[in-house]
């Protein structure tokens, strides 16, 4: 049995800012991460593609505001950064 991917731990390395700033972008991580799980079940970043970020925002994001869409987004270009990935994305 496998321990479930642990967000919190792979995004330790590169949160800056205020105490806020980390608990949003950790609570946002998780959401996309559960997004992910329940329509492709890849739970760890490493196996994500660029389609499924893509599709993230295309379909889920749009649900919420517009600020939130951008913090959204802010929170995606933080983890294709951790992954070394060069994937850019709408605004």
């Amino acid at each position: 049995m496998s321990k479930p991917f642990d967000m919190d731990l792979f995004l330790t390395g590169v949160l800056t800012g205020s105490h806020a700033t980390r608990q949003r972008h950790l609570r946002q991580a998780k959401a996309i991460q559960s997004a992910i799980v329940a329509r492709w079940q890849r739970d760890n970043p490493w196996t994500w593609q660029k389609k499924h970020l893509t599709w993230f925002l295309d379909h889920q994001r749009n649900l919420r505001s517009e600020s939130t869409r951008y913090y959204y987004l802010l929170t995606i270009q933080l983890l294709t950064h951790h992954l070394g990935k060069q994937w850019q994305f709408k605004p």
